[in-house]
């Protein structure tokens, strides 16, 4: 199904819809502040291995983050943090960026790499925020199997490519084609994994 939600301001019973496909176990496609991914109620297993198959990925091997609606929220799903990380964490969410941290026991173990480490975001994108706080909690987010396809910015063409592996592709508009930045805040120093949308400096702590 192709559901089209204004992306400035949501329409609550669309979202309500696609929560209860969430809590169904289904899979979706949405839009981010970056690139438009896969995404699940992390707490579904079975949707959680729906998304790797489509993706061939291992569940423990694949790159897979939690969209996270607050710092607050965020924050149940690590382990203590730094006086300094949360004052990245602070300046720089909402925004276009992907922060390694270590995993709390509140993260599934199938979503636990073997570093014990998660990735958690908080997108500026109003859509993806109205979906978490709606289900209240994380969904999943993965990107789309293959490389960064042009096509993959546009909803009506995804619609055409992944209307049977998933349950609902939601259309907020033409997407972005850039992944968001990667920084592994695990170690001593904040270290940059993956340079994308987000802008970078080694002096960002």
């Amino acid at each position: 199904m192709l559901l089209k939600v204004h992306p400035e301001n949501p329409q609550l019973r669309h979202i309500k819809s696609i929560v209860d496909t969430l809590k169904a176990g289904g899979v979706i496609i949405y839009p981010t502040d970056t690139i438009y991914g896969l995404g699940c109620d992390i707490f579904q297993p079975k949707a959680i291995e729906r998304i790797c198959r489509i993706k061939g990925v291992d569940p423990r091997k694949a790159q897979l983050s939690f969209i996270c609606n607050d710092l607050s929220s965020l924050s149940e799903y690590t382990r203590q943090l730094s006086t300094p990380v949360y004052r990245m964490l602070k300046e720089y969410l909402p925004g276009p960026y992907t922060f390694i941290l270590p995993a709390s026991k509140q993260v599934p173990k199938l979503l636990q790499s073997k570093k014990n480490t998660v990735g958690l975001r908080i997108p500026e994108n109003k859509i993806a925020c109205a979906i978490v706080k709606e289900l209240g909690r994380p969904i999943l987010s993965a990107s789309l199997p293959g490389e960064m396809l042009e096509e993959y910015t546009d909803p009506e063409i995804m619609f055409e490519s992944f209307q049977h592996p998933v349950d609902i592709i939601v259309d907020g508009g033409i997407g972005g084609y850039q992944p968001s930045t990667v920084i592994d805040c695990t170690g001593d120093e904040p270290v940059l994994v993956r340079k994308g949308l987000g802008e970078w400096t080694e002096e960002i702590v």
